[in-house]
């Protein structure tokens, strides 16, 4: 019986060191996990301090950023990959109108601006204001800034600047063109003086008659050139249906008075197509052109083709051909200075008041070349709605008048 007295009080001796062995290892967890915990907090502390550091400072500079946007002469638009307005300042809200958060931007700019068919990143506000357009995507989301910038100074002054060394130009034409004025004028001169003579025949009144008109009619051109090329740059723009606008050139162009075979062929013309534009100078730049290919013939029969091609969805084409002899290789480089001419009785202002007004509407002209085998005249134009808005930083540079060595169809 001692026997098992003492082996329980051992075997109770050895659990209870197990337990306090137990019990010291729980006590060091303990202490530990709670030293673990307090440093865990601390740093949570300064964490949590700094996160709302870190805000304070983004929430003072999204403040500063909004006071900036505010203070911009110049509206600012940011859209969603829908192209629905998320955030405006107050200069985009007075130029497009209201708030405009929630509308689709471009719906927005076509009620309150008109586009410039001379400039496609450009608008007219209904105030008269002239706005620049600039596009740019956003980084890490769907979406763009649109940035709208008053030029109407800016424009102005390049209008005032395009007026002033256009009529530097036309000063220096009148110089260079005295003598020719002079020269018709003194013939006139004496065809009239002739017209009294009591001896003259019937007949020779009458040649000495249409000889006066002649001189009159070519000083008549000489003034109208120089009339016409003193005004590019305010021409009032329209919407104009470019198929009647062939039309009413070919209904309206006379064959030449000499009985010479020369023909005008309207050819195959595009679907109902809209462009912005002046009709009295593209009537008038189209007529100059016909009348060029009438003279280019020389005294011999010859066909004129006029007709209206798309080669893009934003741009129009119209063709102005003919079958003549073409222009030499060493004179289509100069085709389109101005005062530049190969006739005798010429101005030379023609064909750069064709590429001055193709430019005022946005375009470019080309002439396609080869001698003995034609020439084609290209006017590009924008068509009316299309192709008004253009990426941020791109400024929609017009092609320069080129020529192209060209066997016309």
């Amino acid at each position: 019986m001692n026997q098992t007295y003492m082996g329980s009080a051992e075997t109770l001796k050895d659990a209870f060191q197990v337990f306090n062995e137990l019990s010291e290892n729980l006590t060091r967890s303990y202490l530990d996990l709670e030293s673990q915990v307090g440093r865990l907090t601390a740093e949570l502390a300064a964490a949590r301090s700094e996160r709302l550091s870190t805000l304070m400072e983004k929430e003072k500079l999204a403040i500063r950023l909004q006071r900036l946007l505010e203070a911009l002469p110049g509206g600012v638009l940011v859209t969603d990959g829908k192209g629905r307005v998320v955030e405006h300042n107050a200069a985009a809200s007075a130029m497009l109108g209201g708030d405009l958060k929630g509308r689709r931007w471009l719906e927005a700019l076509d009620a309150a601006a008109l586009p410039l068919a001379d400039t496609p990143n450009q608008r007219q506000l209904l105030d008269g204001r002239t706005v620049s357009l600039s596009l740019n995507p956003l980084v890490d989301e769907p979406g763009q800034i649109i940035l709208l910038t008053d030029i109407s100074e800016v424009r102005a002054l390049q209008e005032m600047v395009s007026q002033q060394k256009r009529l530097s130009a036309l000063g220096e034409m009148v110089a260079s063109l005295a003598h020719q004025v002079r020269t018709p004028l003194s013939a006139a001169l004496l065809y009239a003086s002739n017209l009294g003579g009591e001896q003259l025949s019937g007949a020779q009144r009458a040649r000495f008659a249409a000889k006066l008109v002649e001189r009159l009619q070519h000083m008549e051109r000489q003034v109208n050139d120089m009339l016409a090329f003193a005004r590019i740059g305010r021409l009032s723009l329209e919407k104009i249906d470019a198929s009647g606008l062939l039309r009413q050139v070919a209904e309206s162009f006379e064959p030449p008075r000499d009985g010479r075979q020369v023909r005008l062929d309207l050819g195959q013309c595009v679907g109902e197509c809209e462009i912005f534009g002046n009709q009295d100078a593209l009537l008038g730049i189209l007529h100059n052109l016909i009348n060029n290919a009438v003279e280019a013939f020389a005294g011999q029969p010859g066909t004129i083709r006029l007709s209206l091609e798309q080669p893009g969805a934003s741009r129009l084409r119209i063709v102005v051909a003919d079958d003549g002899p073409g222009i030499p290789e060493d004179v289509r480089p100069h085709i389109f200075e101005p005062f530049f001419t190969t006739r005798a009785q010429g101005t030379g202002l023609g064909l750069a008041i064709v590429d001055c007004v193709v430019r005022s509407h946005g375009g470019c002209v080309t002439c396609q070349s080869k001698a003995g085998k034609g020439t084609r005249f290209l006017i590009d134009l924008p068509v009316a709605g299309a192709g008004s808005l253009l990426p941020g930083g791109y400024r929609g540079k017009q092609q320069s008048p080129g020529v192209q060595d060209h066997v016309p169809a």
